[in-house]
């Protein structure tokens, strides 16, 4: 597990490039037959990927928790971002084709990551934040969350957002989570921008051509600054942050936030005439 510790808006204009990155962008999430974890202090946010190929994997606790388990005071949303695979959980096996979500309350005590194919491996994206409460583990297949169609045409923003965990949705202690698809011809995938200083949110990248890239947006409107992100990288955007991005081909995201409240409209929107 790797540490991430918070930031604050006066150091971000000290960071070079490679402090950028190394601060806010998770590059090596998904290796084959591990289980890899980074632990943000924004809001003690646990990025983790699993990419089961030969064997099953398992979410095991880290050193960094202090826990037994996981999940004994945490709750993850997790989403498949690669082919379909299996997660279960205290004996339970819920099947996740890519692009659905699986929500994992806390107290349970066993979960095991597979692949249904180990030739089109799943990939299995991990979203963590304390939890006071337990709620029941609850799957969500892609397409039958909350749908709800944005943007135009005419500012290359059109997108379908899949909300999963959500105040009207699959119900969490302070999750948020879902997947945004861009339709054809769209490269932003928010426009205005906006913060939301009441949460942190992290943005995983997938679908990416290996020949393309998304820039991701960052820092106060008025200092802003960017990172270029590749296939399944994932990106931590602080409360204070704006986060906003487009890419040089298609692509999608898994969105995921947790903080002070589930509200998914709690944003400050930044137009696009105010940004620095």
């Amino acid at each position: 597990m790797q540490l991430r510790h918070s930031t604050n808006p006066a150091q971000i204009t000290t960071f070079d490039t490679a402090a950028l990155r190394a601060n806010y962008l998770v590059e090596d999430l998904f290796a084959d037959d591990e289980l890899r974890a980074t632990y943000t202090h924004e809001d003690r946010v646990v990025l983790a990927g699993a990419r089961p190929v030969t064997g099953s994997i398992r979410l095991t606790s880290f050193d960094a928790l202090r826990t037994e388990t996981f999940f004994e005071n945490r709750e993850a949303g997790i989403v498949n971002v690669g082919g379909a695979g299996t997660i279960t959980v205290d004996g339970t096996a819920y099947a996740l084709d890519k692009g659905a979500c699986l929500y994992v309350g806390r107290g349970v005590v066993d979960v095991e990551f597979a692949s249904t194919d180990g030739t089109a491996p799943a990939a299995f994206y991990v979203f963590s934040a304390t939890a006071h409460t337990a709620y029941p583990t609850t799957l969500v297949r892609a397409g039958e969350g909350t749908v709800r169609e944005l943007g135009s045409s005419t500012t290359s923003n059109e997108r379908t957002i899949n909300q999963y965990i959500h105040a009207n949705g699959v119900q969490s202690c302070q999750v948020v989570m879902g997947v945004t698809v861009l339709r054809t011809g769209s490269m932003w995938n928010t426009m205005p921008a906006h913060t939301h200083d009441r949460r942190t949110e992290c943005y995983l990248y997938f679908d990416v051509a290996a020949e393309h890239r998304v820039v991701h947006l960052m820092g106060e409107p008025t200092e802003s600054r960017h990172l270029i992100v590749a296939n399944q990288q994932a990106v931590i955007s602080p409360s204070w942050s704006l986060h906003s991005g487009f890419g040089t081909g298609s692509y999608s995201f898994v969105w995921a936030m947790a903080g002070e409240n589930k509200a998914f409209d709690d944003m400050d929107h930044v137009q696009p005439a105010d940004l620095r």
